[in-house]
């Protein structure tokens, strides 16, 4: 940042041109030429330009009025090419609106103002009038900003006045037109929009509930229940019947399905709709942030969204620009634009004056840049431009709005995906089965069935619907949604705690960290820093003392006895060196900045007698600005010396590092008008002394600053290369400085932290931090927040050291590793990159620039919401609001949860599918009429039950403490881990026998005459009744993983699972009473309803005796019981072989890329006899242990007839090459590889026979074709 005293004060008419100061108008006769000498320049130099023609003002039909009086082209100086305006700011085709403003009180278009950066354009630059044209053009001021007052224009003011203040315009004048709209700006909010991207058209409702109707089984079903309803209602209305028998009403069943069906594409579009809504919330949050602008002369932090054309903005190291324009001046600006252009380099900026003066004296320089484009961000330097461009005008803007996409699945959901297909594939098969034995059953009774031919029809359907119905029952297409819901719910509370989530597979991914690399400061301390303690020369201070000794007295004390020139180095040396600026917070004083920054311009406010940060820097001469440097710990400044006495280096930074480039010492108690301070040799003992002052402040947790000068009587020095603008590097002058003194800031533990640190261990998470601080102090921090236990071999150690260890000896310390001092963001990197290599799941926090590569390494990284640059915030995938550590834990809890929702949403999907399809098929083999106990509309409302209403009440249940009592599960942890199959089969046992026994042996039970068809529909309504409510009692079960009994924890804090229960409840009894023939139920008595949900409530016990089964002698049992049907199955697949031979899909093909651990992972479903084989191609590596050349490998997989797989574009050679297949379900493929190669310029060819024992298949693979490129490894 820059503040506005630093900039160029550039007045919108120049004091000596011949404007009238009263009128604004010009003495000169607009007909003739006018001969202007620009700011600066001699009258040599002057322009001729001469009056527009009428010809020239119709070249650019889509000029405002304003701009069409201009001159078409334009010299601005003898020696520079002329401008043809109309070129430079021809419309481009398609964005003509953008240049068609009605009433427009400024001199530009937005569309003009866009020929800026679309591309970069000179020409454009020059054709606006350069920087004081754009200033004159938006009525804006490139020192002061934009008036916090303004509501209209403050004028009107045309093209040419803008462009050339010396030409007189008649149509500068006051604005007098009324507001058309309320509040400041309205003008320029009109004229050039906000800086805002119209919201993405949402979806609408009727798309949604579309796209949920066009699953493959409902449209069947649709068609089914269509037909149904026809021949119901031909049976109805159009057959005859006895006289006195009542009219068959088959066509209500057919209205029924159509119901449910409706109803299920209602409450899916809903859901998906709901979804939309919460996600357009979470990326407008996620956008939303704040930037620091100038406006009435005051910095200012305003929203990002608040911007508008003529705000003049703050840069600094970090900041990713929101709006496009012009640089106005600063020190040493560089952006990466990689992001926006596709520039890699870092690109310079240069002043809009000072670009305008080269172009017009014709100078030719190479890359001058004087443009801000949005979404480019700044890696160096400060300063300030005026935003030309917002919101869809702007580049980023522009890009935005091309490239809006879909939301992309998350890791979780994928692989629920592909797991919702293998149930699909069982639900259809066992629905098939059921479809055929019914079907022959059908065709065996047909020759016999006395019924008319629209009843066996209306039979036939009623068999293909039931067998439809199951699958629509059995395939959990509610598995995606369910984590859709987890991860909305979780990101909306998420928030609500201050974390505001990225990109939500973070969210997932944080439930398995294994490890939290984070940050000391404002993330483990409160970032509420205070000057406590400090030594300058010979003299101590220390706030807290209230009883100084002659060692160490008050600060008051301290200041009074300084001379002025001590208090002028070291007020220059926090106010001049530092990018804190004055402001407002709440309403009252404030500074604004790094709370480091903020802590000493405090003290110099207080107790040095500096007024105010503006005068400071206003009062001095600033030559050259040195941003923080990571590497260095610290920051410098180059000021001129009143008098020209010479010029001033001030550095501030890591005290310990400074002290290293000292060699001198300052003394400040001296005389109290000394004008200069008096320097002493640095003896061995005077830098034991500072070392043991600085160690001393960090063992009591302090923050150590140290101020170091040094005078020079010329700028550059002699002795240091300088660029061509005579700025020098920081690394350069870092030698015989003089120490000025120390100061050790205090920065409180946060309250909550150590106990978070605690609920972390307990989790299983292992917590380091990683600080620039010295190692004392870390050490001191740690300590204090239960991160260093040396008791149990944790380590300390500094990055210089940690950097330079070899891999074998960082991979026996890292895992040790407690505390990281010193350390750079490159060695936070290193230390991310080798704990994923030793298979850690990793969370990383950061708030600089330079920690955005660390940030993108780790598997979730988080960025300080508070004191993080926008680069960070880029760059991670979680922000903490409060750049709070106790926030990490929260958002851990979360993550689990997250995980926890969908297994327990799995693990009661999974049972009632099994359930109601064991129960529908055993019903309807064994039913006279074929007719399953449980129909189709009863199916459906057990598909909407179970796909929507418990996705949101498991989905919802929020993380208790408990959840942090188990260690994390790994990456390749099953998605249905073994005591989720015990409770899956348990239960399902529980409901099969339960409802079997009330089916068949229910009339002998309760001593009914199953002869009475009431008796017979009572005991079905019973069955479905029962079947029903074991479900709702299963909920409960299925909220626990684990095998502990109490299910109802935390239930009170979950209002979804109660009020949706009941709901569900109240639902199912409505249908008892009065679904009727519509859900083929009929009433039912009290004595019934007793058995309908005691039986059910049984469920609850008998899951607690399920948990006492030990999971090792179930997991055993599962064993031995499956054997046969491995058996059976690899049979089938024997014998089908030949069969699905014929009718395989090619594999699509696969890409697979080099990488630095010379291996390459090329993926490949591998669809064969059975849809359960996978094989991973894993471990490309050098045969010989040889590092592989080339960009890497990429490869096209094709799986033929034959089982042939033709491997192309591989850029090494065969004989380098060894691929190691493996089979996805942890079987072991053996395989042998031969290799031989046909010519030297010829494709080589691999043959390869294998086979899975693991699986019992004999499968030979033959005649593996691979396509091989000569690559760089290539070997004779």
């Amino acid at each position: 940042m820059v503040p506005s005293t630093f900039t160029n004060r550039v007045q919108p008419i120049d004091e000596d041109s011949p404007v009238d100061p009263q009128t604004h108008q010009f003495p000169t006769d607009p007909s003739e030429p006018v001969m202007i000498a620009s700011h600066g320049r001699t009258p040599s130099s002057a322009t001729t330009i001469r009056p527009p023609t009428a010809a020239s003002s119709q070249l650019n039909p889509f000029a405002t009025p304003a701009t069409r009086s201009r001159s078409s082209s334009l010299a601005t100086a003898i020696g520079a090419p002329p401008v043809d305006v109309d070129a430079a700011l021809r419309p481009d085709p398609g964005t003509e609106a953008d240049f068609k403003v009605d009433n427009n009180p400024f001199a530009f278009s937005p569309g003009q103002l866009g020929k800026l950066l679309n591309p970069k354009s000179l020409d454009a630059f020059r054709a606006l009038g350069g920087l004081k044209g754009i200033e004159r053009g938006l009525q804006t001021d490139v020192t002061t900003g934009l008036s916090v007052d303004e509501i209209l224009a403050p004028y009107r003011i045309s093209f040419d006045h803008a462009v050339n203040p010396y030409v007189k315009s008649s149509e500068k004048h006051a604005n007098t037109a009324a507001p058309t709209g309320s509040g400041r700006f309205v003008d320029r909010a009109r004229v050039f929009g906000k800086n805002v991207l119209p919201s993405k058209k949402a979806t609408p409702l009727y798309k949604l509930m579309w796209n949920a109707y066009k699953e493959k089984v409902l449209i069947v079903l649709s068609i089914a229940a269509a037909i149904s309803l026809a021949l119901g209602l031909y049976e109805t209305f159009g057959a005859e019947h006895p006289p006195g028998s009542p009219l068959p009403v088959d066509w209500v069943e057919g209205v029924a399905i159509v119901v449910a069906v409706v109803i299920v594409v209602v409450v899916g579009g809903l859901m998906d709709w709901q979804k939309e809504r919460a996600f357009v919330r979470l990326n407008k949050k996620k956008d939303d942030r704040e930037i620091k602008v100038i406006r009435s002369g005051r910095a200012q932090v305003i929203n990002v969204e608040e911007l508008l054309v003529g705000d003049v903005i703050q840069l600094e190291p970090g900041d990713v620009i929101p709006v496009d324009g012009i640089f106005i001046s600063g020190h040493d600006v560089k952006c990466d634009e990689s992001t926006a252009t596709g520039e890699s380099d870092a690109l310079k900026k240069t002043g809009g004056e000072q670009v305008m003066r080269m172009l017009e004296s014709g100078t030719k320089v190479k890359d001058l840049d004087p443009f801000i484009i949005s979404g480019a961000r700044v890696l160096e330097g400060v300063g300030s431009y005026v935003c030309t461009s917002v919101g869809v005008h702007s580049s980023f803007g522009k890009i935005m709005m091309s490239i809006r996409t879909e939301i992309e699945p998350t890791p979780l959901q994928v692989k629920l995906g592909g797991l919702a297909i293998n149930i699909s594939k069982w639900a259809v098969s066992s629905a098939s089965f059921l479809f055929f034995v019914l079907l022959f059953r059908f065709l065996g009774n047909l020759a016999n069935d006395p019924r008319s031919p629209a009843e066996k029809a209306s039979f036939f359907l009623d068999i293909f619907i039931v067998a439809i119905t199951v699958i629509v029952v059995a395939v959990p297409e509610g598995l995606p949604l369910a984590v859709t819901l987890a991860l909305a719910f979780a990101t909306k509370r998420l928030l609500k705690e201050n974390n505001l989530v990225r990109v939500l597979r973070s969210c997932e991914t944080m439930g398995n960290a294994t490890t939290i690399c984070s940050d000391k400061t404002g993330t483990l301390t409160t970032n509420k820093m205070t000057v406590v303690a400090g030594t300058f020369g010979s003299t101590k201070f220390d706030k807290a003392s209230e009883n100084p000794s002659a060692s160490s007295v008050s600060v008051t004390q301290w200041s009074s006895a300084l001379s002025q020139a001590a208090k002028d180095a070291i007020v220059q040396s926090v106010a001049i060196n530092s990018t804190a600026f004055e402001g407002e917070e709440n309403g009252q004083f404030a500074f604004i900045g790094s709370k480091t920054e903020t802590a000493l311009l405090q003290l110099a406010r207080d107790h040095l007698g500096m007024s105010s940060v503006a005068e400071v820097r206003a009062n001095e001469s600033i030559v050259q600005i040195m941003p923080f440097d990571s590497s260095k710990k610290c920051m410098a400044a180059v000021i001129g010396l009143r008098g020209g006495q010479g010029y001033r280096l001030l550095v501030k930074g890591a005290s310990e590092i400074l002290l290293n480039y000292c060699n001198q010492k300052a003394e400040v108690v001296t005389a109290e008008s000394a004008t200069s301070l008096s320097i002493n040799d640095v003896t061995p003992s005077d830098n034991m002394a500072i070392r043991a002052t600085i160690e001393s402040y960090a063992r009591q947790s302090l923050r150590t600053i140290g101020l170091v000068y040094r005078d020079y009587p010329c700028w550059p020095p002699p002795e240091i290369h300088a660029d061509e603008e005579g700025h020098v590097k920081l690394s350069d002058i870092l030698r015989t400085l003089v120490f000025l003194g120390v100061v050790g800031i205090q920065d409180p533990v946060r309250p909550g932290v150590p106990e978070a640190v605690a609920k972390a261990k307990m989790a299983g998470v292992m917590v380091r931090m990683v600080t620039g601080d010295n190692a004392v102090t870390a050490q001191a921090i740690a300590a204090e927040c239960g991160i260093y236990t040396g008791s149990d071999g944790g380590v300390i150690m500094e990055g210089p050291v940690f950097r330079t260890l070899g891999d074998a000896e960082m991979t026996a310390i890292v895992p040790r590793l407690q505390v990281l001092a010193r350390s750079s963001p490159e060695d936070k990197r290193i230390l991310v990159r080798k704990l994923k290599s030793l298979g850690e799941t990793v969370a990383v926090t950061g708030d600089g620039t330079n920690d955005a590569p660390a940030l993108k390494a780790a598997d979730v990284g988080f960025s300080m919401g508070i004191s993080g640059t926008e680069v960070a915030k880029e760059a991670s995938q979680i922000i903490l609001m409060d750049d709070n550590f106790s926030s990490i834990i929260v958002a851990l809890k979360w993550g689990r949860a997250v995980n926890d929702s969908v297994q327990k949403f799995l693990q009661f999907q999974i049972t009632v599918s099994i359930t109601a399809v064991i129960l529908a098929f055993v019903s309807a083999v064994s039913h006279p009429e074929m007719k399953s106990v449980l129909t189709a509309v009863q199916l459906l409302w057990v598909n909407l039950f179970m796909d929507t209403f418990a996705g949101i009440v498991l989905a919802t249940d929020p993380p208790t403490d408990r959840i942090l009592n188990r260690p994390p599960q790994g990456k390749s942890a099953p998605l249905i881990t073994l005591n989720m199959w015990k409770m899956i089969i348990g239960q399902s046992i529980f409901q099969v026998a339960l409802t079997v026994i009330l089916y068949f042996a229910g009339g002998k039970i309760f001593g009914y005459d199953m002869s009475d068809p009431n008796r017979v529909d009572q005991l079905a309504t019973m069955v479905f009744n029962t079947f029903v409510w074991m479900q709702i009692f299963n909920e409960f079960n299925c909220r626990r993983l684990d095998n502990g009994f109490n299910i109802f924890e935390g239930l009170q804090r979950n209002p979804f699972f109660i009020t949706i229960n009941t709901f569900m409840a109240g639902c199912q009894v409505a249908i008892v009473f009065v679904g009727g023939q519509v859900f083929s139920v009929v009433p039912i008595d009290g004595v019934q309803w007793a058995v309908c949900i005691v039986l059910p409530m049984l469920s609850i016990p008998w899951a607690m005796a399920v948990r006492c089964f030990p999971d090792e002698i179930f997991g055993r049992i599962v064993a031995i019981a499956t054997k046969p049907f491995v058996k059976a199955y690899e049979v089938c697949a024997r014998v089908l072989a030949p069969l699905t031979q014929r009718f395989a899909k090619k594999g699509k093909t696969s890409e697979g890329s080099g990488s630095e651990s010379e291996k390459v992972v090329c993926f490949q479903r591998f669809r064969h006899v059975h849809d359960a084989a996978y094989l991973f191609m894993l471990d490309v590596a050098n045969k010989e242990g040889k590092a592989l050349s080339g960009a890497g490998f990429t490869r096209g997989v094709r799986l033929n007839h034959t089982m042939r797989l033709r491997l192309a574009n591989s850029e090494s050679s065969a004989n380098d090459l060894h691929i190691v297949l493996k089979e996805m379900n942890s079987n072991t493929f053996q395989c042998q590889l031969s290799l031989e190669q046909k010519a030297a310029n010829s494709p080589h060819v691999r043959t390869l026979t294998g086979s899975i024992p693991g699986t019992g298949f004999g499968v030979v693979f033959n005649r593996i074709m691979v396509d091989a490129i000569r690559g760089a490894s290539e070997s004779a």
